[in-house]
């Protein structure tokens, strides 16, 4: 990231939002605003307390009209603008999000969209930052599965619970995180929920279960004692999840989920930034998007891209290979 020394005085976040022809090609939607007159990738400033994830759905939706589902985080651009006190740092998020159910009408910032291919996009684009945007989406597939990793929000401390660990609940202010993290998985809208069979993980995303129509599926092969019982087997189960397809949500442990990571990342080839100590971040209440290509041919899924959050409180900026 540049300007990583600089604080950015406004966020902001945005998508290329994709959808698929007739044809079965990809088309991208850009959009014109009068106001600049320029052609640019559909974005917008935060709200306060708001998550880039949860900003760039809503943006889309009142710049484009249309719902969409984010998958993979693209990058982090950053940029100055004047503001009442001077320049100021501006830090765009974008993601990658399927078109949904949705129309344009014309509104108060966009006046025109259009759907293009990607290399009829490119050259529109007023900005050479967004074409960077673009060249990152198109450097990998859309057929991609996203993985959404959780570690457990926050629980009582260990040392004053008396019963089973097994049991120990959400502290006051691991229920506010599991709440939080709630709002920003609507941005990716998993499609089912697994959790480490412990209270605190599945307190953590039973809302999120709830949100997909569906119940907690237990899975004790990615709690810390049945992983480290045989990590090999873990690392197994997790892939057979991703191999399934769809929008999967798995809420582990901070003695698994860097080891998961680590382990992925250095098979496949995937960069990883978000490392303190020499360790991978997994700060409670935290999530690691993974996108992996889909299994083929005999070979099972692999890791192309890794995107760290931490915990939804307050508003988060993820941290890119």
């Amino acid at each position: 990231m540049s300007g990583a020394t600089r604080q950015p005085g406004i966020r902001a976040a945005g998508a290329v939002l994709w959808r698929r022809s007739e044809s079965g090609s990809i088309e991208i939607a850009l959009v014109h605003r009068p106001r600049y007159d320029d052609w640019s990738l559909p974005k917008g400033k935060l709200d306060p307390g708001e998550t880039s994830p949860v900003a760039a759905v809503r943006e889309l939706v009142e710049e484009t009209g249309y719902a969409a589902v984010l998958g993979r985080f693209l990058k982090r651009v950053e940029y100055d603008v004047s503001g009442p006190r001077g320049r100021v740092l501006k830090a765009v998020d974008y993601f990658s999000a399927e078109a949904g159910e949705g129309r344009f009408e014309p509104n108060e910032e966009v006046g025109e969209l259009r759907w293009l291919s990607p290399s009829a996009a490119e050259p529109l684009l007023t900005y050479p930052a967004d074409a960077g945007v673009l060249r990152e989406f198109c450097s990998l597939p859309t057929d991609l599965t996203t993985l959404l990793l959780v570690r457990h929000a926050k629980a009582g401390k260990r040392e004053e619970w008396t019963g089973d660990d097994d049991l120990r609940p959400l502290s006051d202010a691991g229920l506010r995180q599991a709440e939080a993290l709630r709002v920003l998985m609507r941005a990716f809208r998993p499609d089912r929920v697994l959790s480490a069979p412990r209270l605190r993980c599945v307190q953590t995303v039973q809302g999120v279960a709830e949100d997909a129509g569906g119940g907690v599926v237990h899975e004790e092969l990615l709690s810390e004692e049945g992983y480290w019982a045989d990590p090999v087997l873990g690392i197994a189960r997790l892939l057979a999840i991703v191999a399934d397809g769809g929008r999967p949500l798995v809420c582990s442990q901070g003695g698994v989920i860097p080891d998961v990571v680590t382990t992925l990342a250095e098979r496949d080839g995937v960069e990883l930034t978000a490392i303190k100590n020499g360790t991978v971040a997994s700060k409670k209440g935290s999530l690691w998007l993974l996108s992996f290509t889909p299994a083929r041919h005999g070979e099972g899924p692999k890791l192309v891209a890794a995107s760290y959050f931490p915990s939804p409180l307050p508003a988060p900026a993820p941290a890119t290979p």
